[in-house]
């Protein structure tokens, strides 16, 4: 592992992080080369004297891989092998490979494809450098295609086809979001810097038994769990992909239609590791990528998660308008999680209200599909027809009404509010 100290701390990586992504992605890690400068070096990032340490190191280890914890530009990648007699993999190639271990749907898949592909088509140099390449003038006219601009065109090709395939995922994942927003049953999504714990929270809530490890990105395929809250009705759990610092564009591109599903929630949970002597910047770094993907302006609660290793307690703190603001717990023991319920059901209480809806005893059809608009808190019988009582958004019943063209009264505060949407069926 190659690390820089630079002078810019915005372009300053961690040593740490880079161990960790490293170990994730599977390596054994035989060496580490430490240095400062003002600036990186323009062809080797790390400059010729730093290169031949890494060389001197290489060589007496036995190394196979050089990991740079930086984005490198295709020409300081090329440099440095030349220099270290190795293989150069920058911190973007390794979250890449990382992200391709991981992926398992058909949609991460095309996804990391998609990232890797266009990584991959700045790089392609290195591989056919012994290989005429077609050049402009008299006399220096090539033979036609060669092999390098052959791998191009056809990487080129294949990009279009991932583009095509993703639209099509995207249509799709937006004909499931409208069906979501016509029942309006909220959505809840976890986000937060990877590794803070937030697939061990939605485990913990669902009991959905979606893979959890202490490592980066031990999970990459969103998630969703539908959840009962006590009085206050149903809701989507959505587990996202974790962030990181710097995280690459291509990546942040390549799975924007996932994002999305952070961008249309209802109410965010920021997930963060409490005992980490840094989770300040990392919520920073979160704050980060929201804004990016357009996501700045969605509700946010603050789960400080893993308090059991730093023997803290769990407990909520509040805003100066008595909203629940942060929430302390601890996934792994469950100590909090009762708090964070609370607090989500206070946050997510606005948007929930009772409904009495009546409809006739033969429409069992549209009973099922009430079941799937909210929580049912109570049935009854009065004469042919079938009254419900439902804890859903005011936007739920409101559609139901006009969709169906039955009767909702909406209890808020202790009052009846009658729609005036008649009797009768579309």
């Amino acid at each position: 592992m190659v690390h820089l100290r630079l002078a810019d701390a915005e372009e300053q990586e961690d040593l740490e992080e880079l161990r960790l992504l490293a170990l994730s992605a599977g390596a054994e890690i035989v060496g580490v080369v430490e240095g400062a400068r003002q600036q990186p070096d323009s062809a080797t990032y790390v400059g010729s004297g730093k290169a031949e340490e890494v060389r001197a190191l290489v060589a007496s280890t036995g190394a196979e891989l050089v990991v740079v914890n930086a984005a490198l530009s295709p020409g300081q990648e090329r440099n440095l092998e030349k220099a270290v007699a190795a293989r150069v993999l920058d911190r973007t190639g390794l979250i890449l490979d990382i992200f391709a271990q991981r992926a398992h749907s058909h949609e991460g898949k095309l996804q990391v494809q998609l990232a890797q592909l266009e990584h991959l088509s700045t790089r392609l140099v290195r591989g056919w450098t012994h290989l005429e390449r077609q050049k402009g003038g008299i006399g220096l006219r090539g033979p036609g295609e060669t092999q390098l601009e052959s791998d191009r065109r056809m990487i080129g090709e294949r990009i279009r086809v991932l583009h095509k395939r993703l639209d099509k995922v995207r249509r799709q994942r937006l004909m499931r979001r409208r069906a979501r927003l016509r029942s309006v049953v909220p959505t809840v999504s976890l986000v937060g810097y990877t590794n803070a714990g937030k697939s061990s929270l939605f485990n913990v809530l669902t009991g959905a038994g979606v893979y959890a490890a202490d490592r980066l990105f031990a999970t990459l395929d969103p998630t969703m769990r539908r959840v009962e809250l006590a009085g206050a009705g149903a809701m989507i759990l959505a587990d996202t992909v974790g962030f990181i610092r710097h995280l690459p564009h291509g990546l942040v591109a390549a799975f924007r239609s996932t994002l999305e599903e952070v961008q249309f929630a209802d109410l965010l949970l920021h997930v963060v590791d409490a005992s980490h002597p840094d989770h300040y910047a990392y919520e920073e770094q979160v704050n980060r990528v929201l804004a990016e993907i357009g996501a700045e302006d969605v509700p946010r609660l603050m789960v400080m998660n893993k308090i059991d290793a730093i023997g803290d307690q769990p407990r909520i703190e509040v805003d100066g308008f008595g909203q629940a603001r942060r929430v302390f717990v601890s996934a792994h023991t469950g100590a909090g999680l009762d708090g964070l319920l609370d607090a989500i059901h206070q946050r997510l209480g606005p948007l929930q209200v009772q409904a009495v809806i009546r409809i006739p005893l033969h429409e069992g059809r549209l009973r099922s599909r009430l079941y799937g608009a909210g929580t049912v808190l109570s049935e009854a019988v009065e004469g042919d027809m079938l009254l419900m009582t439902l804890a859903m958004s005011r936007e739920a019943g409101r559609w139901i009404a006009a969709e169906q063209g039955v009767e909702v009264t909406f209890m808020a505060s202790g009052e009846k509010e009658q729609d005036e949407v008649g009797v009768g069926h579309a």
